[in-house]
């Protein structure tokens, strides 16, 4: 398996990882809330399950893109994001995340908000991680 390959599996694994955990934490609050009572009829979990997954391969698949050093960061960044975000959009009308104009106004605001949260955090984990490397050779010469 190539590099590629590795790392876009690594990316898929992660991003579907980091929204099924997402997922589980607010399925969770939404027990909570609605006291043991929250339910869900006509496979509408599933679907949502369903849902979450394809969120993480819309934010892991164009990841793939930061491997690209022909382009600049702000470029990649719209381009991962504006994907992940559409993918995020469309799937969470069609599993009735989002059902109407004032709810597509909250979850577009939730949704960049979390989303951009999530992607500033793991900039910061890999330029760390790179940092280190750059000391790590600097102090080989």
């Amino acid at each position: 398996m190539n590099r590629t390959a590795k790392n876009l599996f690594h990316s898929i694994v992660i991003s579907i990882g980091l929204s099924l955990s997402i997922f589980s934490l607010v399925c969770v609050a939404f027990d909570v809330t609605y006291g043991g009572t929250f339910s869900l009829e006509g496979y509408r979990m599933t679907k949502m399950i369903i849902g979450s997954m394809i969120i993480g391969l819309g934010y892991g698949v164009p990841s793939i893109i930061y491997n690209n050093d022909s382009l600049p960061m702000p470029i990649k960044i719209l381009i991962h994001m504006g994907i992940g975000c559409m993918v995020n959009t469309l799937v969470s009308y069609a599993v009735g995340w989002i059902s109407g104009p004032r709810t597509l106004v909250q979850g577009l605001a939730i949704q960049l908000t979390v989303a951009f949260i999530i992607w500033f955090c793991f900039m910061r984990f890999y330029r760390s991680e790179a940092r280190k490397m750059n000391d790590k050779i600097q102090q080989m010469k």
